[in-house]
């Protein structure tokens, strides 16, 4: 025994600790009482070649002060007869440990972590060596002292509890342990339970499992209840660790059922679930009584159909948790290691009686509890409403069996230790029948090693084998409590799991026969559109806020602002080109300018026409023939711009725009202003002498009116060397709060500063014209034509003084460009219009209506009035008693 603590991989302690440990834990054990003494005395116990323990809950906790309560028929005796089934199995089998028996010493946990750890210090007793040298008899002899049986690998517990106060004590020892039903995350620590595996997977796979449902069904926000202990907390502390390194899963609430829950516990619960009424899910970590208050509770609260249930293995495919509560239960998601029924144990099972299963010495217990009756001694008497077993009843027949979950995990656990041990055998006595001395004892540390590699398939035909941390492989199917359009309202596998998920979301039904799956979630998607804002602390929960404006949707979080030249799509998912426009001509305010233009030229070429026609008429040569040309071209020249200002843009015709703009209107009043200056200096010269004004000869006004013209040309020439004229794409102009609306304009390198400019001078012009109009107001009537010039300025005045405050006042309008546009060509069509009429429409009148007074006058009346009076008076048509006639000599 010495060289057995030597080779345990427990190295660091002395031989003694393991004896120290042992009295450590036979003091802090709480002293037995009466009923637990009654059943310490009870064990199974079967003879065999090698010993294997079991520890099964066979009753249920007992009340305050009591162990053991009642016996549990599918937990704790559907579970021990599959382990009797099992060793019957393989000792019958010739191929798997020839000749080696296997027996075994099998305990009742009752359900009890503490109860269960003193009932496996049996397991160790003979791992522990006693000096009785000192003991003899009253004859001197030395004491027969039984050997107790060394147990090589204990099959248990079931509890997650259970097991890890257990599994405490066996690895002290290096004695293996497979369990059939204890999922706790805990147990897969390899550091702490190094000697512990078990042929169920934990429920960190089964939280995984759980994760990938509630993220298929598109959840996202759900709550979680557990109940207090190992199973439960253990459970949903996975759960909630694996949503945290996935991702996208949020706990809105984490609940804890607490072990002996106070007077409405159950409805507090139930109230804080409904803090975050938008976690419809509900995560369940709960023994199957717990299961059944909150569903109680939930239906008290008259909440049937909101909360959303995803149940694990403890709930399953139970009917005892929803017994009552099936509305509230509908539509529950439930989650169970894959299993089947073993057919062959039913068969052995169902055959047990009292005569042929002896060997288990709770079955009597069991018979009373599941036929209901009562098993006396000869002459014994039956309580009042109890009745007397017969010992004929058949289990199956005389009452309702179902085969319990756990017999496939339990027969598979003694298989892996069999399994083990063959393996074993084969190495270390090959060749030898029966166990060698190299088995005996069995070497714990060695048997686990040979556990871990066992590959084998199991009762129910899928594979049995253990990862480094003495896991089974995750397979779980998946079910839904289904009560809508279905005859046999029940659970219904929905799904698997094995490592990935495969659930057939077409099959689920839920409240009402509902095909569609409620929602369980923090925040709903956001609208096309809209960004996420999230919530401080919580990732699940956001605000959606609309990009507005001229952004779009850059990413989930974040809206980013289109190009100057784009404008966001419909959905705002990404932006797309702004449309461009220009001024058509089908345009109203393109019609009516270029309607006046057309009659305006129209007029203009029959003015010019007329004068050309009769040139040397007396009305013609009165006029300034060589001025009215300049003048008429200068006016063709303002009504030809309406066109080039509704034309397309491009480089032509915004070059032509800037010449034309402003030379038509300075070339007019340059023309209109060289006449006025010469009528105001030769009545000015008239007051102070005869001697007539220099430059007033029509050589001399062409002169200066060309001159005046150039200060225009040279101007916009210098404007051509400076900024070469360009089109381009305006998109701020008609840029409105609704992107919808947003244009860009195709548009000359104009701006309304720039356009103010190249009108300024003729606008000096004009103002200058007008002044000397004003100066010349006093000449006689029939003095040239400085009174219709006079009208002419002062109509134009008007009409400019009008377009400044709509051209200006516009500025802001989503019209802008077209009413400026219009205004401006309306304006200098109708300049050019008062021009024309006032100062040529008479006069063509005249030649065309009334030829009989364009004729030639008396020679000697043109001479006397051909020279100005020597001095003329301010403002008298008479000066020195000569009579002002009109010059004609122009």
């Amino acid at each position: 025994m010495r060289s057995r603590w030597r080779a345990s991989p427990w190295r660091r302690l002395p031989p003694p600790c393991p004896w120290l440990l042992l009295l450590l834990l036979l003091v802090l054990l709480p002293p037995p009482s009466l009923a637990h003494q009654r059943t310490v005395s009870h064990s199974i116990k079967i003879e065999g070649d090698i010993t294997l323990g079991g520890l099964f809950p066979v009753h249920s906790k007992g009340p305050a002060g009591v162990t053991c309560g009642d016996i549990k028929k599918e937990k704790g005796i559907h579970r021990l007869e599959a382990m009797l089934y099992a060793l019957d199995q393989i000792n019958s089998d010739p191929d798997l440990l020839p000749n080696i028996t296997l027996g075994a010493r099998i305990l009742d946990t009752c359900s009890r972590d503490t109860y269960a750890l003193e009932q496996s210090l049996s397991f160790v007793q003979a791992l522990i060596s006693s000096d009785s040298s000192d003991v003899r008899c009253s004859n001197g002899e030395p004491p027969l002292i039984p050997k107790p049986d060394q147990i090589v690998g204990v099959i248990g517990a079931s509890g997650s509890s259970v097991s890890i106060m257990v599994a405490n004590v066996l690895r002290l020892f290096d004695i293996p342990q497979i369990s059939y039903a204890s999922t706790a995350p805990e147990l897969s620590d390899s550091t702490r339970y190094n000697f512990f595996s078990r042929v169920v997977p934990p429920d960190s796979m089964q939280a995984q499992a759980m994760v990938d449902i509630v993220k298929a069904m598109g959840w996202n926000y759900v709550s979680t209840i557990a109940s207090e202990g190992n199973y439960g907390e253990s459970g949903v502390d996975a759960f909630q660790q694996i949503s945290r390194e996935t991702g996208g899963l949020c706990i809105a609430q984490s609940i804890r059922i607490p072990r002996e829950p106070r007077e409405g516990e159950f409805e507090k619960i139930i109230k804080r679930l409904m803090e975050t009424s938008n976690a419809r899910g509900v995560i369940i970590f709960a023994n199957e009584d717990d299961i059944k208050r909150v569903l109680e509770a939930a239906k008290a609260a008259n909440l049937t159909g909101h909360f959303l249930f995803v149940g694990s293995d403890s709930w399953g495919s139970k009917s005892s948790p929803i017994l009552n509560q099936e509305e509230v239960a509908e539509g529950a998601v439930t989650i169970l290691p894959k299993r089947a029924s073993i057919d062959g144990f039913d068969d052995y099972f169902t055959t047990r009686s009292l005569e042929n299963n002896r060997r288990n010495i709770w079955f009597a217990e069991f018979w009373e509890e599941d036929f209901k009756c009562k098993l006396t001694r000869p002459g014994g008497k039956l309580g009042a409403g109890q009745r007397k077993c017969t010992g004929e009843e058949r289990i199956s027949r005389d009452s309702p069996y179902e085969q319990e979950g756990k017999v496939q995990f339990v027969i598979d656990a003694v298989y892996a230790m069999a399994y083990a041990l063959h393996s074993m055998h084969l190495d270390l006595c090959p060749g030898s029948a029966g166990v060698c001395e190299r088995m005996d004892p069995v070497e714990g540390a060695l048997l686990l090693s040979y556990i871990r590699t066992v590959n084998f398939n199991g009762s129910a035909g899928t594979a049995v084998m253990f990862n480094e941390n003495g896991d089974a492989p995750g397979r779980y199917d998946i079910f839904q409590y289904q009560m809508s359009n279905t005859t046999n309202p029940g659970y219904k596998a929905i799904g698997q799991w094995t490592n990935h998920l495969r659930l057939n979301v077409e099959e689920m039904q839920w409240s009402g026969g509902d095909r569609q799956v409620p929602d369980s979630v923090c925040s709903f998607p956001c609208e096309p559109g809209e960004r996420k804002r999230m919530v401080k602390g919580v990732p699940c929960c956001w605000h959606c806020e609309l990009c507005d404006g001229y952004s779009y949707l850059f990413d989930e979080f974040n809206c980013d602002t289109c190009p100057f030249d784009m404008r966001p799509n419909q959905n705002r998912s990404g932006c797309r080109p702004t449309p461009i426009i220009k001024l058509e001509w089908s345009s109203p305010w393109a019609i009516i300018p270029v309607f006046l233009a057309v009659l305006g030229i129209l007029a203009t070429t029959g003015v010019i026409g007329t004068f050309v026609r009769f040139n040397d008429t007396p009305i013609v040569r009165a006029s300034g023939r060589e001025l009215s040309y300049v003048l008429l071209t200068g006016i063709f020249l303002i009504y030809l711009i309406t066109f080039l200002m509704i034309a397309e843009p491009g480089a032509a015709v915004c070059g032509f725009r800037r010449l034309l703009l402003g030379l038509g209107m300075s070339i007019s009043y340059s023309a209109m202003l060289t006449k006025t200056n010469r009528i105001y200096r030769i009545f000015e010269q008239g007051k102070k002498s005869v001697t007539p004004p220099k430059f007033i000869s029509p050589g001399s006004q062409i002169i200066i009116t060309f001159i005046l013209i150039s200060v225009q040309v040279l101007a916009v020439f210098i404007w051509f060397a400076v900024v070469p004229p360009h089109s381009y794409v305006d998109f701020e102009e008609l840029r409105p709060p609704n992107p919808e609306q947003a244009r860009g304009i195709l548009k000359c390198d104009m701006s309304d500063v720039s356009l103010i400019c190249c009108l300024s001078y003729s606008m000096v012009l004009m103002v200058t014209c007008t002044v000397y109009a004003i100066k010349s107001r006093g000449v006689p009537e029939t003095f040239n034509e400085a009174k219709p010039i006079g009208f002419t300025m002062y109509t134009t005045c008007i009409v400019w003084l009008a377009f400044v405050p709509i051209f200006f006042g516009t500025a802001q309008s989503a019209q802008k460009m077209f009413i400026q546009t219009t205004t401006l060509t309306v304006s200098m069509s109708l300049s050019a219009t008062v021009s024309l009429g006032m100062l040529y429409i008479p006069k063509v009148y005249t030649i065309i209506f009334h030829p009989e007074q364009n004729v030639q006058k008396r020679k000697q009346e043109n001479k006397s009035v051909a020279a100005p009076p020597p001095a003329p008076a301010p403002a008298n048509d008479k000066q020195n008693g000569a009579k002002i006639m009109p010059d004609r000599s122009q």
